[in-house]
């Protein structure tokens, strides 16, 4: 068969499902390729797109069967938040899912770079995010290392909360054990960190570490998880740790600048990320402007300040 395969987002950043699609059509001698318009007609052509504001691809498709997959085709923006259909959303087979993913298809992001999830889904079940919805509300192992990864010296992690996975320890301690770069592309969730696992991520040998402080009432849990990591991180924490900050949702701009602040004092560098960005004030966007450029924070400490220029 002749399959296309057609990546919505286009995004600076390989799609998952279609490098495992790819993978399984190849290996049953099928032909695969990027979906062009001009060629004759496919089999099947794949779409598959991550984020809900991507819009669709509208052009007229010259295939025997389309499929469509992907959250952002079952995650719709109602009244300002997102909303999980499942009925809208299409799960890979088991066998597709666990085959080794084929990364020739993103030949300039996945040189040397494995990607994948070593868990999936999360017990917070927070109302502005979609994965307790979509992929259940407990951490749970769905593959060992050795599944997408194969001596690659980076490896990406998309897990939701891999630190409240049962089995956490044994997959840090693979992660320890390639000696690869690892970077957690998600907020780890710092409540959780304990001295135990404060130990192990000092030992993984992380290229970039993400954690999130969402919920400005859960400040005692973050902050407390955050000065426990810096104990035991052998490396300067400010130059590689950061810290997500979800803004626009249910926090005022003073709470927001709090948090700004106060994880600035702690020696972490807080990423402002926008809910609703499409719908946002003005304000939120230049906070993100000048909390996320590096060289605009540290030269102007203060937000009042940036706003004056």
């Amino acid at each position: 068969m002749k399959i296309g395969l057609i990546d919505v987002d286009r995004k600076d950043y390989p799609n998952l499902p279609l490098m495992k699609l790819s993978a399984w059509h190849k290996a049953k001698g099928d032909s695969v390729e990027w979906y062009c318009a001009f060629d004759e007609r496919y089999d099947i052509v794949y779409m598959s797109k991550v984020f809900s504001f991507t819009p669709d691809y509208l052009d007229v498709i010259n295939a025997d069967k389309v499929i469509k997959g992907g959250s952002g085709y079952a995650i719709k923006l109602i009244d300002g938040k997102e909303h999980y259909n499942k009925e809208c959303d299409i799960n890979l087979s088991d066998e597709i899912e666990h085959i080794y993913p084929d990364y020739s298809i993103y030949p300039k992001y996945t040189k040397d770079t494995a990607y994948g999830f070593l868990t999936r889904g999360c017990p917070r079940g927070c109302s502005f995010c979609h994965v307790a919805s979509k992929e259940g509300r407990r951490s749970y192992k769905v593959a060992d290392l050795s599944e997408f990864w194969r001596g690659q010296k980076n490896i990406v992690l998309c897990d939701p909360n891999i630190l409240a996975c049962r089995e956490c320890e044994d997959l840090l301690q693979q992660l320890i054990d390639s000696k690869a770069a690892i970077d957690f592309n998600q907020g780890l969730d710092a409540r959780l960190l304990t001295e135990d696992k404060c130990k192990m991520l000092a030992n993984v040998k992380i290229k970039e570490i993400h954690f999130a402080w969402d919920r400005y009432d859960e400040r005692e849990k973050v902050l407390r998880g955050l000065e426990l990591f810096a104990k035991y991180s052998n490396k300067p924490h400010a130059h590689n740790a950061i810290v997500y900050t979800l803004v626009n949702y249910d926090t005022t701009l003073e709470q927001d600048l709090e948090r700004i602040y106060t994880l600035r004092d702690l020696g972490y560098w807080a990423y402002v990320m926008i809910y609703d960005k499409a719908h946002c004030k003005q304000t939120y966007r230049d906070m993100a402007r000048w909390c996320n450029n590096r060289v605009i924070f540290a030269k102007c400490k203060d937000f009042k300040q940036y706003k004056s220029y």
